[in-house]
């Protein structure tokens, strides 16, 4: 049980890891952090998984999964490091903090990680775009505190060119 201790020890890392993007690009002096994301992410993803008939028990392991490996790696904003060498760090990160855990639930967990990395499932396919919709969420809350649209719009457009689905236009639609 000593190494599912240092799993946890580990993984509430990410309570205390902000989003670099507000920080850096906005000025937002104490951002939310990633584990407030993943906590976004989560809820978004049971509430559209249900709505498609999906399997909501894989996308929420693979909601709770999808940032796990900034825990040790911190927060890369988009074009800080290739894609290919940020997927190499986040994957062994990943197997580190995996290899935690007893092997049969490593296993699976990795199965679900790899998964999401492919983006080849249709639950994967929609939790990157949950994972940007609820970006754009989060944008517009920190425009109604005061924050300047202007640095904010571009994590909207951002969003706007990564969401095809429908369901989540409409979301995106009326933030």
């Amino acid at each position: 049980m000593g190494m599912l201790s240092e799993f946890f020890n580990i993984v509430s890392e990410l309570k205390k890891t902000p989003r670099r993007g507000w920080k850096e690009k906005v000025g937002i002096s104490q951002p939310e952090s990633v584990a407030d994301h993943s906590y976004g992410v989560a809820v978004m993803a049971m509430i559209f998984s249900d709505l498609a008939a999906m399997d909501t028990v894989k996308i929420l392991k693979m909601a709770l999964l999808h940032d796990l490996a900034e825990s040790i790696t911190g927060d890369y904003m988009p074009g800080e490091i290739s894609k290919e060498n940020k997927q190499m760090v986040e994957n062994q990160a990943m197997s580190e903090i995996l290899g935690k855990l007893p092997p049969k639930l490593a296993k699976t967990y990795q199965a679900i990680w790899d998964e999401y990395s492919k983006c080849h499932s249709e639950e994967s396919v929609l939790l990157h775009e949950v994972d940007k919709l609820e970006m754009a969420v989060q944008a517009a809350k920190y425009f109604g505190e005061g924050m300047p649209r202007e640095k904010l719009e571009e994590f909207i457009i951002s969003s706007r060119k990564e969401i095809k689905r429908t369901d989540l236009k409409s979301v995106l639609d009326t933030i």
